[in-house]
């Protein structure tokens, strides 16, 4: 019932949502071209398609996500590791860390597709680079969380530093780790974005320039801005039912 519940009101709010969106535009008298309805959106990306223009934009996108995503958040959490193991590591490393990140992606975007060839790779590195910090703080804050006492009590049995931190230290980092990947999963798709603007070929960001730059077409922007809201909420779904499966309530 409560998931039932749960569905009724998301299926309301987005009705909701449509049909103010399409008040403004009847009260405004905004043509296509600035403020498209939401039933001209829903036409033009049935158009998209049926002809073929959306799904290779769309099937690129969410390869540079997903293994953006994976490949930061396996470093990050590495990191974050050494981080909460080690204070001579975080002394030595932080700096550098919250300097990278106080650098805007978009800036250092041209300079990583120059590096790494401009082709998959450097779009993976940038959406990798936009990932990796929070999942590494949560994790680091994470383990340093852990009861002191329960991990007195593990060495005491002779458990091993590596076993600690497997079997003890990650589990209870699980719920803070989770927080930072919710924040990652969302911020790969922004990566995959601000790569594809650096100089990629295809992708739901190249899609947008095309269509309000090139084409004009602000319907067709429209579309792809919901390609990518569909993506990010598809996303943090899975974190959320990866959450639930290994947090127990």
């Amino acid at each position: 019932m409560t998931i039932l519940r749960r569905l009724a009101f998301i299926a309301l709010s987005a009705f909701a949502f449509l049909a103010a969106w399409k008040v403004i535009v009847l009260i405004g008298g905004y043509p296509e071209y600035i403020l498209p309805a939401p039933d001209v959106v829903a036409l033009r990306a049935v158009e998209a398609i049926r002809n073929g223009t959306l799904q290779p934009h769309l099937v690129a996108t969410l390869e540079e996500s997903v293994i953006g995503f994976a490949v930061g958040a396996l470093v990050a959490v590495a990191a974050g590791i050494l981080l909460a193991k080690s204070l001579t590591a975080e002394r030595v490393l932080s700096p550098y860390l919250v300097a990278a990140q106080a650098i805007p992606i978009l800036a250092l975007a041209p300079l990583i597709d120059i590096w790494f060839g401009g082709g998959l790779t450097a779009r993976v590195v940038i959406c990798a680079l936009i990932v990796f910090f929070p999942i590494a703080i949560a994790t680091m804050v994470g383990i340093r969380s852990t009861d002191p006492l329960l991990v007195e009590m593990a060495r005491a049995y002779g458990a091993r530093p590596g076993q600690i931190t497997r079997l003890l230290e990650l589990p209870s980092a699980l719920p803070v780790l989770f927080g930072g990947l919710r924040v990652g999963v969302t911020l790969a798709v922004i990566g995959a974005v601000v790569a594809e603007w650096a100089g990629a070929s295809i992708g739901l960001g190249v899609l947008i320039n095309i269509a309000d730059q090139g084409l004009f077409d602000t319907p067709l922007m429209f579309v792809a801005l919901a390609s990518l809201a569909v993506l990010g909420l598809t996303f943090y779904g899975l974190v959320l039912v990866a959450e639930r499966l290994l947090i127990p309530r």
